[in-house]
């Protein structure tokens, strides 16, 4: 799943610990997802669109992947 994550956390000027912090997680776990190594949860998500001030989409990008293509 690609994200903005960190382009927007790097435009807000704060950095992965502090993000971290905000959103109750480890900056192992901000920097994993900004990498697209890990993808959040649902709740997770929603937390990270509400500390910008953004919508889910605005921020993740599903791909849908093969699993889910219809034949």
């Amino acid at each position: 799943m690609e994200n903005r994550v960190s382009e927007l956390r790097k435009n807000a000027g704060i950095s992965q610990a502090d993000f971290a912090k905000a959103i109750k997680v480890s900056r192992q776990t901000v920097s994993s997802i900004e990498t697209g190594k890990y993808s959040p949860s649902l709740e997770l998500a929603f937390a990270i669109a509400a500390f910008f001030h953004k919508r889910i989409e605005q921020i993740f990008v599903y791909d849908g992947g093969e699993e889910h293509e219809t034949k």
